[in-house]
């Protein structure tokens, strides 16, 4: 039986034939029923979340595991978060078939051994403390549930990804999180539909994660590094709104704290120096709130 990723889809059937408007407007309505597949699964994201969030809090990291387009987006989710929530680069990591260089070059070959997927994932040092997420839009893409296997034996917490009910990795996961996307609008082609889905159910598992773990306030990100002018300018105006300082007296401030957001919020909100507020964060693992209460 053809898989549902695999089908034919009947309303982009003549789409070669379509002007440049109309091969749009079909692209763009299929794409238009992916939230509504995610929202369906919304429930399993949450168990998901919290989930990680217990090993997170244990000293535990997060891994995505997976092969060509669901490989890359896992490699950027976890690529953004250090620079959004001021994390360590080894708290989420991606992992993907062929390694790194498969980021720009197809090598989609390296997805059929299911030996490699384990192998990789016990390189990066995996303890049963972490989780793994695997992805996979097919669901029986065989680096990834190699991987996903080994780490549930381990002991890790483990779930994944995919676009197909049923499919392989869904036996293998302690929770599975299926948005039904149906055929793409290129039959096969999973880097649409399917890739568009994998991605808004990834921004919401690490997003609501760091939440969760104290690195925002309101829907500020307080934990953002000021890595260039922009993130700068967004650090100074968080810092302004966190304080009520003015800018000049927020430039002031951020440049004493050597240009940490963190650090600066803590200095103005406990009324320290430098050394005592990154003292009260490292302690804290660098939550905001909890370094400031801890001061007090």
């Amino acid at each position: 039986m053809i898989s549902i990723t695999e089908r034919s889809n009947p309303a982009t059937s003549d789409i070669d034939k379509a002007s440049t408007l109309e091969a749009l407007r079909m692209i763009n309505a299929e794409d238009a029923n992916v939230a509504a597949a995610v929202e369906k699964v919304i429930p399993d994201i949450a168990e998901t979340v919290d989930r990680v969030v217990e090993r997170l809090e244990n000293g535990g990291r997060l891994f995505y595991v997976g092969t060509g387009t669901s490989g890359r987006l896992g490699v950027l989710d976890a690529s953004e978060i250090p620079p959004t929530f001021g994390v360590d680069y080894k708290l989420v990591q991606g992992i993907i078939a062929g390694g790194y260089d498969a980021l720009y070059k197809a090598t989609e070959a390296s997805e059929d051994n299911r030996a490699a997927g384990a192998a990789d994932l016990r390189a990066r040092g995996l303890t049963n403390n972490d989780a793994v997420i695997g992805l996979a839009a097919s669901g029986r893409t065989p680096y990834t549930i190699g991987a996903l296997e080994d780490a549930k034996q381990l002991g890790c917490f483990t779930a994944c990804i995919t676009c197909v009910p049923d499919s392989e990795i869904t036996k293998v996961v302690d929770i599975a999180i299926v948005p039904v996307v149906g055929p793409e609008a290129i039959t096969g082609s999973t880097r649409m539909k399917s890739g568009t889905a994998q991605k808004m159910v990834l921004n919401m598992i690490s997003t609501v994660a760091m939440i969760k773990l104290g690195y925002v306030k309101g829907n500020r990100m307080t934990n953002v590094k000021a890595s260039n002018v922009k993130l700068r300018d967004r650090a100074l105006r968080i810092l302004m709104t966190e304080t009520d300082l003015d800018e000049a007296a927020a430039t002031t401030l951020l440049d004493r704290a050597n240009e940490d957001l963190r650090v600066a919020l803590v200095m103005q909100r406990a009324d320290v120096g430098y050394d005592d507020a990154n003292a009260a964060l490292t302690a804290t693992n660098f939550v905001v709130d909890a370094a400031i209460e801890r001061l007090k």
